[in-house]
């Protein structure tokens, strides 16, 4: 049965109540452990650490949940999404204990470690995770998210994966299939390359602008994520394994770079200082052709929850039902954040804090977070994939979530060595700097020397062992 977009959100709604007062699932499983156990701690409070603004949302929701079920309750503390990777760690080295949950992105976990913030949580997962649970997380995941070294740190409740949208009626247009293919001799289709991508941004453009531009993609803050995935899937290394000398001012790094200054020529005018909002905004207005952007996207543009009041913020989506998904061009997108729950070191509630993290990322209650269209959660687990209520839940929404699976399998993680962050600042600062004019080549070269201090600082044989390890946990050869 094909449900529409209120009445999937109506059976959505039914489902969490049931959930909420105790349907029975499988003997044993995550949710209902952590449940028990967690009732130990009845009067407790955790302190759980997250991104402000719409990423909160989700534990605000689900948080009268844990504390009903267990008597247990939960402080969400919002700030921006760099101040929780600085705050996390200054809080800690202060020895404040002022926060219980870690919420971390891949690319933080070594400076994490590094810092002593986070708690190894391999006994926990042995005693209380439900093994056919662990199981339903696609091995890829588990690793990138939950592990480091061979140690489990964290339980995923986010799997961010840049996702590429169309506009299905201009690419279905008759006349412009035969335009375009008169033109450049290859059918319209979701673009394979970034050749391709250039050469079909380049066509609406031209046909349409300034009412449609071609695409549009987010060239403020964390721009650096759009780098990474056609740089990596050009064959590009970050640094030299054996010297761990910068690579990303090499040919590879240069055309990638390149390219991405060349694509801004086609997108709406003032691209270059265009944030999420921006994009978003232009999309689902009809204003552009094509974007690569975060997955919750796919869902507004349907209009999926867009009535619930946490969303009272988004535009109006002009393109229900004419949307179209792929993977980034050459079939590579970027894990671009991610977001797993692992446990404080300096915590005085360890247990706790952990049957929490347990609970959230249950196959249960992590599919009401990855289906609450204000989350900002996206699907993880091999169950959420195959939900049918989210496989009904618009159109073809089956197709989005086939989509992100497939992207996800074959995602490129963002490095994750110390001070990742600090590197890519410095290259997103090299990329700004080519957007407005500067020489790719310079620009590069002057972010390379950046990276250079880094290491420097850092000690180079140890940013070296961390580099491989973190190449090996992304299955590629030092």
């Amino acid at each position: 049965m094909k449900l529409n977009k209120k009445n999937a959100w109506v059976v959505f709604v039914c489902i969490v109540l049931v959930l909420g007062a105790g349907a029975a699932f499988a003997q044993r499983s995550s949710m209902k452990v952590a449940i028990e156990e967690g009732k130990k701690y009845a009067g407790k409070t955790i302190v759980f650490p997250t991104e402000s603004g719409l990423f909160m949302q989700g534990p605000l929701a689900l948080a009268p949940q844990w504390e009903k079920a267990t008597g247990m309750k939960v402080e969400v503390v919002g700030m921006d999404y760099y101040a929780l990777h600085d705050k996390q760690i200054a809080e800690h080295l202060a020895a404040t204990g002022a926060y219980d949950i870690v919420q971390y992105s891949p690319l933080w976990v070594p400076d994490f470690i590094a810092a002593g913030l986070m708690e190894p949580l391999d006994r926990y997962v042995e005693k209380y995770m439900n093994k056919e649970d662990l199981e339903d997380i696609p091995p890829i995941v588990r690793k990138n998210l939950m592990m480091w070294g061979g140690t489990f740190y964290g339980l995923p409740i986010d799997l961010d994966i840049l996702t590429l949208f169309y506009r299905k009626d201009l690419f279905e247009d008759s006349q412009n299939k035969a335009e375009f293919e008169s033109q450049y001799g290859y059918e319209l289709r979701c673009p394979q390359t970034w050749r391709e991508f250039q050469e079909i941004a380049t066509f609406f453009t031209a046909k349409y602008a300034p009412d449609i531009y071609g695409a549009a993609i987010q060239r403020a803050m964390q721009t650096y994520t759009w780098f990474e995935a056609p740089f990596v899937a050009y064959g590009g290394r970050y640094f030299n394994p054996e010297t761990m000398e910068p690579e990303i001012n090499n040919a590879i790094g240069v055309r990638t770079l390149t390219e991405m200054v060349e694509q801004n020529k086609v997108m709406p005018p003032g691209i270059e200082t265009w944030d999420f909002m921006d994009v978003l905004s232009a999309w689902l207005s009809g204003k552009v052709a094509m974007i690569i952007t975060w997955p919750p996207i796919g869902r507004w543009s349907e209009g999926y929850g867009t009535y619930t009041k946490q969303l009272a913020w988004v535009p109006k989506t002009e393109i229900a039902g004419n949307v179209g998904y792929g993977p980034m061009p050459l079939g590579r997108s970027t894990h671009a954040g991610c977001f797993s729950l692992g446990v404080n070191s300096g915590s005085k509630n360890k247990e706790a804090a952990y049957l929490f993290a347990q609970w959230a990322s249950s196959p249960e209650i992590s599919l009401q977070t990855v289906m609450l269209p204000f989350a900002l959660c996206d699907p993880w687990r091999i169950s959420h994939f195959e939900a049918p209520l989210y496989r009904n839940a618009w159109g073809n929404a089956g197709e989005y979530l086939d989509t992100l699976k497939e992207s996800a399998m074959h995602g490129v993680w963002e490095l994750a060595i110390p001070a990742a962050f600090e590197y890519f600042r410095a290259l997103e600062e090299a990329m700004t700097a080519a957007y407005g004019g500067k020489d790719v080549q310079a620009a590069l070269d002057e972010a390379a020397d950046k990276w250079e201090k880094i290491t420097n600082r850092l000690g180079r044989e140890t940013q070296r062992k961390f580099y491989i390890e973190w190449l090996r946990s992304v299955g590629q050869s030092p």
